[in-house]
């Protein structure tokens, strides 16, 4: 297949996912496994897990950086750059919208019964994409214990860098006894950069561009870390208020594509659409400068045995914490027998009918909740 092609069916799939991608970064690692390792076969099972464990060792959304690997599998670094930007933009696009909206007439459009469905839905999808990365990735006693107790501690509420690298250093631990011959990898180190610009007063462009490229660049976990970043980044210098950024978070949570796209519409509250332009820029680039940067390396560490080991490790601990995702949003969500009967359905759906698109569960479990919340 040509370059040409495999641009063109990159930017498809990704902008299809950005449209859909309800759920945050476990459902959208859900569906492009669903279409690049089972539908397409671009990638087996391994060498997604590989993936998605190199993701969590770089700071940055997980899900984009995912999408940024899988285009640089296909087509090198312009099918790196074609689906990052496909798979943001959509976000990046509505959340603008929003903030239009928002900054024009003060308040956040209704989409809570339609919330109702998808989330149960999502679960779903999530549950049968981990499925087979689970099997694939607990393939020894060890690994199963190292994934066990990475879960409990994931629920409870753990720093998920701090199990991944534990996890992976555990495994090193356990595989230096049992072959106390074998060389010892040299450990890289990764410097990510950090630029400290001081308490700004003003909201210019340069300024905004700085606060967000420093995130994207040392941010490792969730959403909520993110949110936690930009109380400390822009709140408490009184360029953003408390009540825009809980909109903020609302907006990260019902917009399908990275939850990282809410910086979209802080960019905006502050300084209209240039602010939304370069904030969104700044947060999302480190992404595609460490991945281009590991991408590359990750099939070479593979075939090291004891980096092997570490990403075993880190695999099986991935796997681990997005079962806790799921879990947490399964008792958040998952309350009464309306939303217990969509993920039921869901959930036989997907685990019986692999073929049907992830998209039409989205739809369907909207469609749905929407029906039964005036039951």
């Amino acid at each position: 297949m040509n370059e040409k092609q495999c641009l063109k069916e990159l930017a498809q799939l990704f902008l299809k996912l950005g449209i859909i991608g309800f759920g945050g970064p476990a459902a959208h690692i859900a569906m492009m496994q669903n279409e690049v390792v089972v539908k397409r076969k671009w990638l087996d099972e391994q060498h997604f897990l590989d993936l998605l464990g190199s993701t969590h060792l770089i700071p940055g959304p997980n899900s984009t950086e995912m999408a940024i690997h899988i285009g640089h599998e296909r087509a090198g670094v312009k099918g790196l750059i074609i689906s990052g930007l496909c798979f943001i933009l959509p976000a990046v696009f509505l959340t603008a919208v929003i903030a239009w909206l928002y900054k024009e007439y003060g308040q956040l459009p209704e989409i809570q019964p339609f919330l109702y469905g998808i989330k149960p839905a999502i679960i779903a999808i999530i549950l049968g994409a981990i499925f087979p990365l689970a099997k694939k990735s607990f393939k020894t006693i060890q690994l199963g214990v190292i994934g066990a107790l990475v879960l409990v501690l994931s629920l409870l509420h753990y720093n998920e860098i701090v199990l991944l690298f534990g996890a992976g250093f555990l495994a090193l631990f356990w595989f230096s006894i049992k072959n106390k011959n074998a060389v010892q990898s040299n450990a890289s180190l990764l410097i990510y950069p950090f630029i400290d610009q001081g308490s700004f007063i003003t909201a210019s462009n340069l300024n905004l561009f700085l606060i967000f490229l420093k995130i994207g660049a040392i941010l490792y976990g969730s959403g909520y870390v993110l949110f936690a970043f930009l109380d400390a980044e822009l709140v408490s210098k009184g360029l953003l208020t408390r009540t825009q950024l809980i909109d903020a978070i609302a907006v990260g949570q019902f917009t399908p594509g990275p939850v990282f796209s809410s910086v979209t519409f802080v960019g905006y509250q502050i300084n209209g659409f240039s602010g939304a332009l370069v904030s969104t820029l700044a947060i999302f680039l480190p992404s595609f400068v460490f991945v281009a940067l590991l991408n590359p390396l990750v099939k070479k560490l593979r075939n090291s045995k004891s980096f092997s080991v570490f990403l075993d490790a880190v695999n099986v601990s991935s796997v681990a914490i997005i079962i806790s995702i799921c879990v947490q949003m399964g008792i958040a969500t998952i309350i009464d027998w309306r939303s217990i009967l969509i993920a039921l359905l869901s959930i036989f759906i997907v685990f019986n009918y692999k073929n049907i698109n992830s998209a039409f569960v989205v739809i369907g479990g909207a469609f749905v909740g929407y029906l039964l919340t005036f039951i």
